[in-house]
């Protein structure tokens, strides 16, 4: 049998768990490279996935903490695909995949992880890109750091 490490997980797994919403405490900080977030807009923003499906895995949300769409503004609406629109546009010239899931996931039934706070996914996908690991041992293989996906598209919005 053979191992595969990911030491850099214990962290997560025995550290404390943050109290309150991340995708609200993140864009009040003064630290956008330590958060992965890449752009501000007025009303959303966008950061890397902490725990990304795959290189480039975005998520764009309003600075506002509401869990519905209805319950956005037309303005932080409006704003919030302009911005998924011109993320897929910018991770196509990037990263050049094959294409794309766009998510939101509302309700934990849904796969909501911050099920308070809506937010849209934008996974690059390649072909090919799924491979046993994630079918039969429940791990993701990414062949790029987060800091080096960060690099890539800072600026790029």
């Amino acid at each position: 049998m053979k191992h595969i490490w990911a030491p850099w997980r214990v962290a997560y797994i025995q550290g404390k768990k943050p109290e309150g919403c991340i995708l609200c405490d993140k864009p009040v900080q003064s630290a956008d490279e330590a958060n992965y977030i890449l752009y501000r807009g007025e009303k959303n923003f966008i950061m890397l996935n902490g725990y990304p499906y795959s290189p480039g895995h975005l998520m764009i949300a309003p600075y506002s903490h509401v869990r519905t769409l209805a319950a956005l503004t037309d303005e932080e609406r409006s704003e919030h695909f302009d911005i998924v629109s011109r993320s897929v546009e910018v991770l196509r010239e990037v990263f050049k995949p094959d294409g794309f899931n766009l998510g939101i996931n509302l309700g934990k039934v849904a796969g909501a992880g911050i099920e308070d706070h809506i937010h849209t996914h934008i996974v690059p996908r390649w072909l090919g890109d799924t491979n046993f690991m994630t079918v039969v041992a429940d791990i993701r293989v990414l062949p790029e750091a987060l800091a080096d996906s960060y690099h890539k598209l800072k600026g790029k919005f």
